[in-house]
């Protein structure tokens, strides 16, 4: 019996729902820690002190609003699909490959509601969705954002972390609040270094205009028809609106006027006649 990989996804898609609730939980961690353990009592001590958490809590509580905002908006965000009754311009060379049959899996899984994703990614089980056209903007900002909260949270913490090895009669901290601030520290911690590297990665990619799927697939040796240069590359994903770039959203103009962002077609290189979907 073939293996069908539509089924699979309905799968990643009850798992990415559980995870949902894991990402809440480790913000709702983080928040106990920092607002309501540490920097919430520190804000009436007065003096420099106060001053510090008040910092501490402004852009905590900025960088948590950016960080749910375009995690939902991920979460929410129809990545694209290709339409329905389109057909891409064939050449010589494709029309073989189109008359192939599809397997009997594939077949299933179309008519069971799979489909193909425009400028796909990778399916995040993290937000239950794929990331691709549409919404590849949002995800991208998502690991920005986080990776600025959590490190911000575990520095926040680091002094109070260390407390939590000091003598307990030196420490007015209650063991409820103690234990919070340690998981919150490694949580934050462990999860600042795992965003930074798939940061570099996604920002490796976005320099050379193209997806996690595209760079397994492609060779290395290949020049890339639609590698632009970084500066055009960075607004085939961000726009052009400056405006706009540190936001899950678009400017109309930038819809408009720039078909790339709506997943179909794509510009190339200089000098590389024709264009692909």
């Amino acid at each position: 019996m073939a293996w069908n990989v539509f089924k699979f996804c309905t799968g990643l898609r009850v798992v990415g729902s559980v995870m949902i609730l894991v990402v809440l939980a480790v913000v709702s961690v983080s928040y106990y820690a920092v607002v309501i353990s540490n920097y919430g009592p520190q804000l009436l001590k007065g003096g420099s002190e106060t001053v510090v958490a008040a910092f501490v809590l402004i852009v905590f509580h900025a960088l948590l609003v950016m960080l749910l905002w375009c995690y939902f908006a991920v979460v929410v965000t129809d990545p694209g699909g290709v339409p329905q009754g389109w057909k891409p311009e064939a050449d010589d060379e494709d029309l073989e490959a189109q008359t192939m049959p599809l397997s009997a899996s594939t077949v299933a899984g179309l008519n069971s509601g799979g489909r193909c994703i425009l400028k796909m990614d990778h399916h995040c089980v993290w937000v239950v969705n794929c990331v691709g056209a549409r919404n590849y903007k949002a995800f991208l900002l998502f690991l920005f954002y986080t990776f600025l909260e959590t490190t911000l949270v575990a520095l926040s913490l680091l002094p109070h972390f260390i407390a939590f090895f000091s003598d307990v009669e030196d420490n007015a901290s209650t063991p409820g609040s103690l234990a919070t601030t340690f998981l919150g520290f490694v949580l934050d911690l462990a999860f600042a270094l795992s965003v930074l590297g798939f940061l570099i990665m996604h920002v490796s990619l976005v320099s050379g205009n193209t997806t996690t799927i595209e760079a397994y697939e492609k060779k290395a040796s290949t020049r890339w028809q639609y590698d632009l240069g970084r500066w055009r590359n960075f607004e085939q994903v961000f726009g052009t609106r400056r405006s706009h770039w540190l936001l899950p959203t678009y400017a109309e103009e930038d819809v408009r006027r720039m078909p790339s962002l709506r997943g179909l077609d794509y510009p190339v290189r200089a000098g590389i006649e024709g264009s692909e979907i």
